[in-house]
């Protein structure tokens, strides 16, 4: 029995989430694992519904469960509250630091049925397979902010972006770990021509490296490595970076794969993981049956890998997904030409069948 905390929380994650616990329970169905889900309020939502965007029973509830699915929070509906009560304030960034979630794993992987999809050249994209590690509990999204009065009118605004050894040593580790289990080849990230908390960065890459002697690693600055993405991203296995750099370049990494719709994700470090897409609420396309549910199903198979180590499980996930969109089906934001456009639930159901004709054609 692996119990499973499932949030679907704000715009297009009530309609995605579904369709992942759909994919698990077809995994149950073939492999004899039993998944039990409980759901609960998350964000906007929650906010709603008790005046909170992270209720009490939500956190005991990933505490207490074997892993977590997360769909999507935030909207423009709560933008005007206080910056405490918005979704991705009082809600995701507690969640992630009252769990212990330093590690946030995302990889870029082009299927090759969507080598057309994306806006980029097939020869700049094509094999395009890369991870992108990215440190999540400290930098500018968790140091001090305040505002303060001037005297001649207008305000001041301060964010504080810290970083300790410890917190570069923990990711940077955990970085060069998952890159021997791919290609051996590490890039940092940083700005350290600029920011002293990335000259400390670099120094403490620099200092680690000399114990992962097998791992290439090399160093790149944020603004090189946003151009590089675009312009080379097979050059890339394992990149690791600071809070901030990662969470922007893992949406300019998702285009490499067709849509942000294909970019799941895993959050790591405590006992209990949390698996999401990489993507938004899509308030402007909520409750329309458009959403790409394919980053949520991929980010449970993501929780087979990590939190119940259940690698070929993982695999027949993503093995349907790839049977799928080779078939020439898709959701809105990867529809081509000569292609069949189906809604959210509709995906999430030939991916179900597909894994149970893996069961079928074995």
């Amino acid at each position: 029995m692996y119990k499973i905390a499932s949030l679907p929380g704000d715009g297009i994650g009530v309609e995605i989430i579904p369709e992942a616990i759909k994919a698990l329970k077809a995994i149950g169905e073939r492999f004899g694992h039993e998944f039990s889900f409980t759901e609960a309020l998350v964000g906007g939502a929650a906010y709603d519904a008790v005046g909170h965007p992270l209720p009490a029973e939500t956190l005991e509830l990933c505490r207490n469960s074997d892993a977590v699915l997360l769909g999507a929070i935030g909207g423009p509906k709560w933008d005007e509250l206080p910056v405490h009560l918005r979704p991705e304030v009082g809600a995701l960034l507690p969640l992630r630091k009252e769990l212990g979630l330093y590690a946030n794993l995302r990889p870029c992987i082009l299927f090759p049925g969507l080598i057309k999809a994306s806006t980029l050249k097939e020869e700049v994209i094509s094999g395009v397979d890369l991870l992108v590690i990215r440190e999540l509990t400290g930098g500018l999204y968790f140091g001090e902010k305040k505002r303060e009065p001037l005297p001649g009118g207008g305000e001041k605004a301060t964010d504080i972006l810290s970083y300790s050894t410890f917190e570069i040593e923990r990711i940077v580790r955990f970085a060069y770990r998952a890159a021997r289990r791919r290609r051996n080849i590490l890039c940092s990230v940083d700005k350290a021509n600029v920011l002293e908390s990335s000259r400390l960065w670099r120094e403490t890459v620099t200092e680690l490296a000399r114990e992962y002697p097998d791992v290439e690693t090399t160093h790149m600055y944020v603004d090189n490595c946003s151009m590089q993405l675009i312009r080379n991203p097979r050059q890339f296995d394992v990149i690791v970076t600071e809070n901030m750099f990662g969470d922007i370049l893992t949406d300019e990494a998702s285009m490499l794969t067709g849509s942000i719709g294909m970019l799941p994700s895993a959050s790591i470090g405590g006992t209990v993981a949390l698996f999401e897409p990489a993507h938004g609420s899509a308030p402007d396309i909520a409750g329309l049956n458009k959403a790409n549910p394919l980053a949520t199903i991929l980010s449970a198979a993501m929780m087979l890998r990590y939190s119940f180590d259940l690698e070929q499980e993982a695999r027949v996930i993503e093995q349907a997904i790839h049977q799928i969109l080779d078939q020439g089906y898709r959701t809105p934001d990867l529809m081509e030409e000569g292609m069949t456009m189906l809604g959210t639930s509709a995906m999430g159901d030939l991916v179900a069948a597909a894994i149970e004709d893996q069961k079928e054609n074995k």
